[in-house]
């Protein structure tokens, strides 16, 4: 006999589509609308817990907001010519956003990267179309990411209508992060603390300003990680890709932050392999780390705090690093379990930190360069 399924209180096939995205003509328009993910026991302690925003569901993970911004705004202002050549430097995820965007407006993209690229990465670049350039020695002080720097400027010489989106100082990469919170904001309803990796600057400045218009008592937790500068500890090898510079960007807004948490990288991996075993939702470094500082705020603060954690990309990347146990037994990554409360620092100079690490005290390690803090509040009231 057949059987008909209806579905109860629908009046008509078209509400089937209300929580669903809506067909798109070009790869641009899968970008945004990513879903809100609980976490809870068994990463947690029972009955505590926080909301993660999943910027792995985005095509290429959270930069691809930023690229096209960025590009789509050089265009609108002249900076960036028709068919004009794109230049960046990056350690991967800005790389596949500026490949997209490249893509979506007709621009031939080149990513200056580090041997500490995954060869997935530089897979996916080539796949996409971008041309990989590789500096094969650090700069004696700024590290890689100087090199980068360096290698950047020489192939602008060499290319002079080429356009270079400067993350680490464009306020459009602050910018581009206000619908990420708008969606947060639809999404919970109300958000009592963010926890927010910090490598540009530039997600983090640009959700936290958007969301504190929305809530002036929001706490922004900050998460770096160990040997790196932003936060003003001196640089060091530094293992993890993601988070963390050997430079200081501009575009972190250091006054949003109530505090910082530095982690280091077996700490990151302990956490990012427990999320993909107990909740089927993890990523790298960055997301270890975030969800280790997030899993300390649930068990800490009050049960009614609403806490959000931003994922910036998913496991993928990472299969060659972070979960292969050849790689991590390499870089002596296995077997440390984290402390289940950080160290505590009153200062950032106060001493050289090399495991998960907690300061309430967040200043601007080059006061004299000033800040893009005033600029990122008053997007704050222009975004809402």
């Amino acid at each position: 006999m057949n059987r008909t399924t209806s579905t109860p209180g629908l009046t008509s096939p078209a509400q089937l589509l209300t929580d669903t995205k809506r067909p798109t003509h070009t790869p641009a328009g899968l970008v945004g609308d990513t879903p809100v993910l609980w976490i809870g026991a068994p990463f947690t302690a029972t009955g505590r817990g926080f909301w993660t925003k999943l910027e792995g569901h985005n095509p290429g993970g959270i930069k691809d907001r930023t690229a096209l911004y960025m590009v789509r705004a050089a265009r609108e202002r002249g900076q960036l010519p028709p068919g004009a050549r794109i230049v960046e430097s990056t350690s991967g995820t800005l790389g596949l956003g500026l490949a997209l965007a490249g893509g979506t407006y007709g621009h031939p993209v080149t990513v200056v990267t580090d041997p500490g690229m995954e060869p997935l990465m530089t897979g996916l670049l080539t796949a996409y179309g971008a041309e990989v350039d590789l500096v094969d020695t650090p700069h004696p002080t700024g590290g890689w990411q100087e090199a980068r720097r360096q290698r950047v400027e020489e192939l602008l010489a060499v290319h002079p209508d080429a356009w270079c989106p400067d993350q680490y100082n464009n306020p459009d990469n602050v910018a581009a992060y206000a619908p990420l919170a708008h969606e947060l904001v639809a999404q919970l309803g109300r958000v009592d603390t963010l926890v927010v990796s910090v490598g540009t600057g530039g997600h983090s400045a640009g959700i936290a300003s958007v969301l504190r218009g929305f809530f002036p008592h929001l706490r922004v937790v900050g998460v770096d990680t160990t040997g790196s500068t932003i936060f003003g500890q001196p640089a060091a090898h530094r293992l993890m890709r993601g988070l963390g510079s050997s430079v200081y960007p501009r575009n972190v807004a250091y006054d949003l932050f109530d505090e910082v948490h530095w982690v280091a990288a077996p700490e990151a991996v302990w956490a990012a392999r427990r999320l993909a075993r107990d909740h089927y939702a993890s990523g790298g470094w960055s997301v270890g780390a975030v969800a280790l500082v997030a899993r300390w705020q649930a068990r800490t603060l009050p049960a009614e705090n609403r806490i959000v954690a931003v994922f910036p990309d998913g496991p993928q990347r990472y299969v060659g690093t972070v979960f292969d146990d050849t790689y991590c037994r390499e870089h002596d990554l296995l077997g440390h379990v984290p402390a289940d409360a950080p160290d505590e620092i009153a200062h950032p100079g106060e001493r050289v930190v090399t495991r998960w690490t907690r300061c309430t005290h967040v200043t601007d390690p080059l006061p004299a360069a000033g800040s893009t803090a005033a600029a990122v509040h008053a997007l704050a009231g222009a975004a809402r």
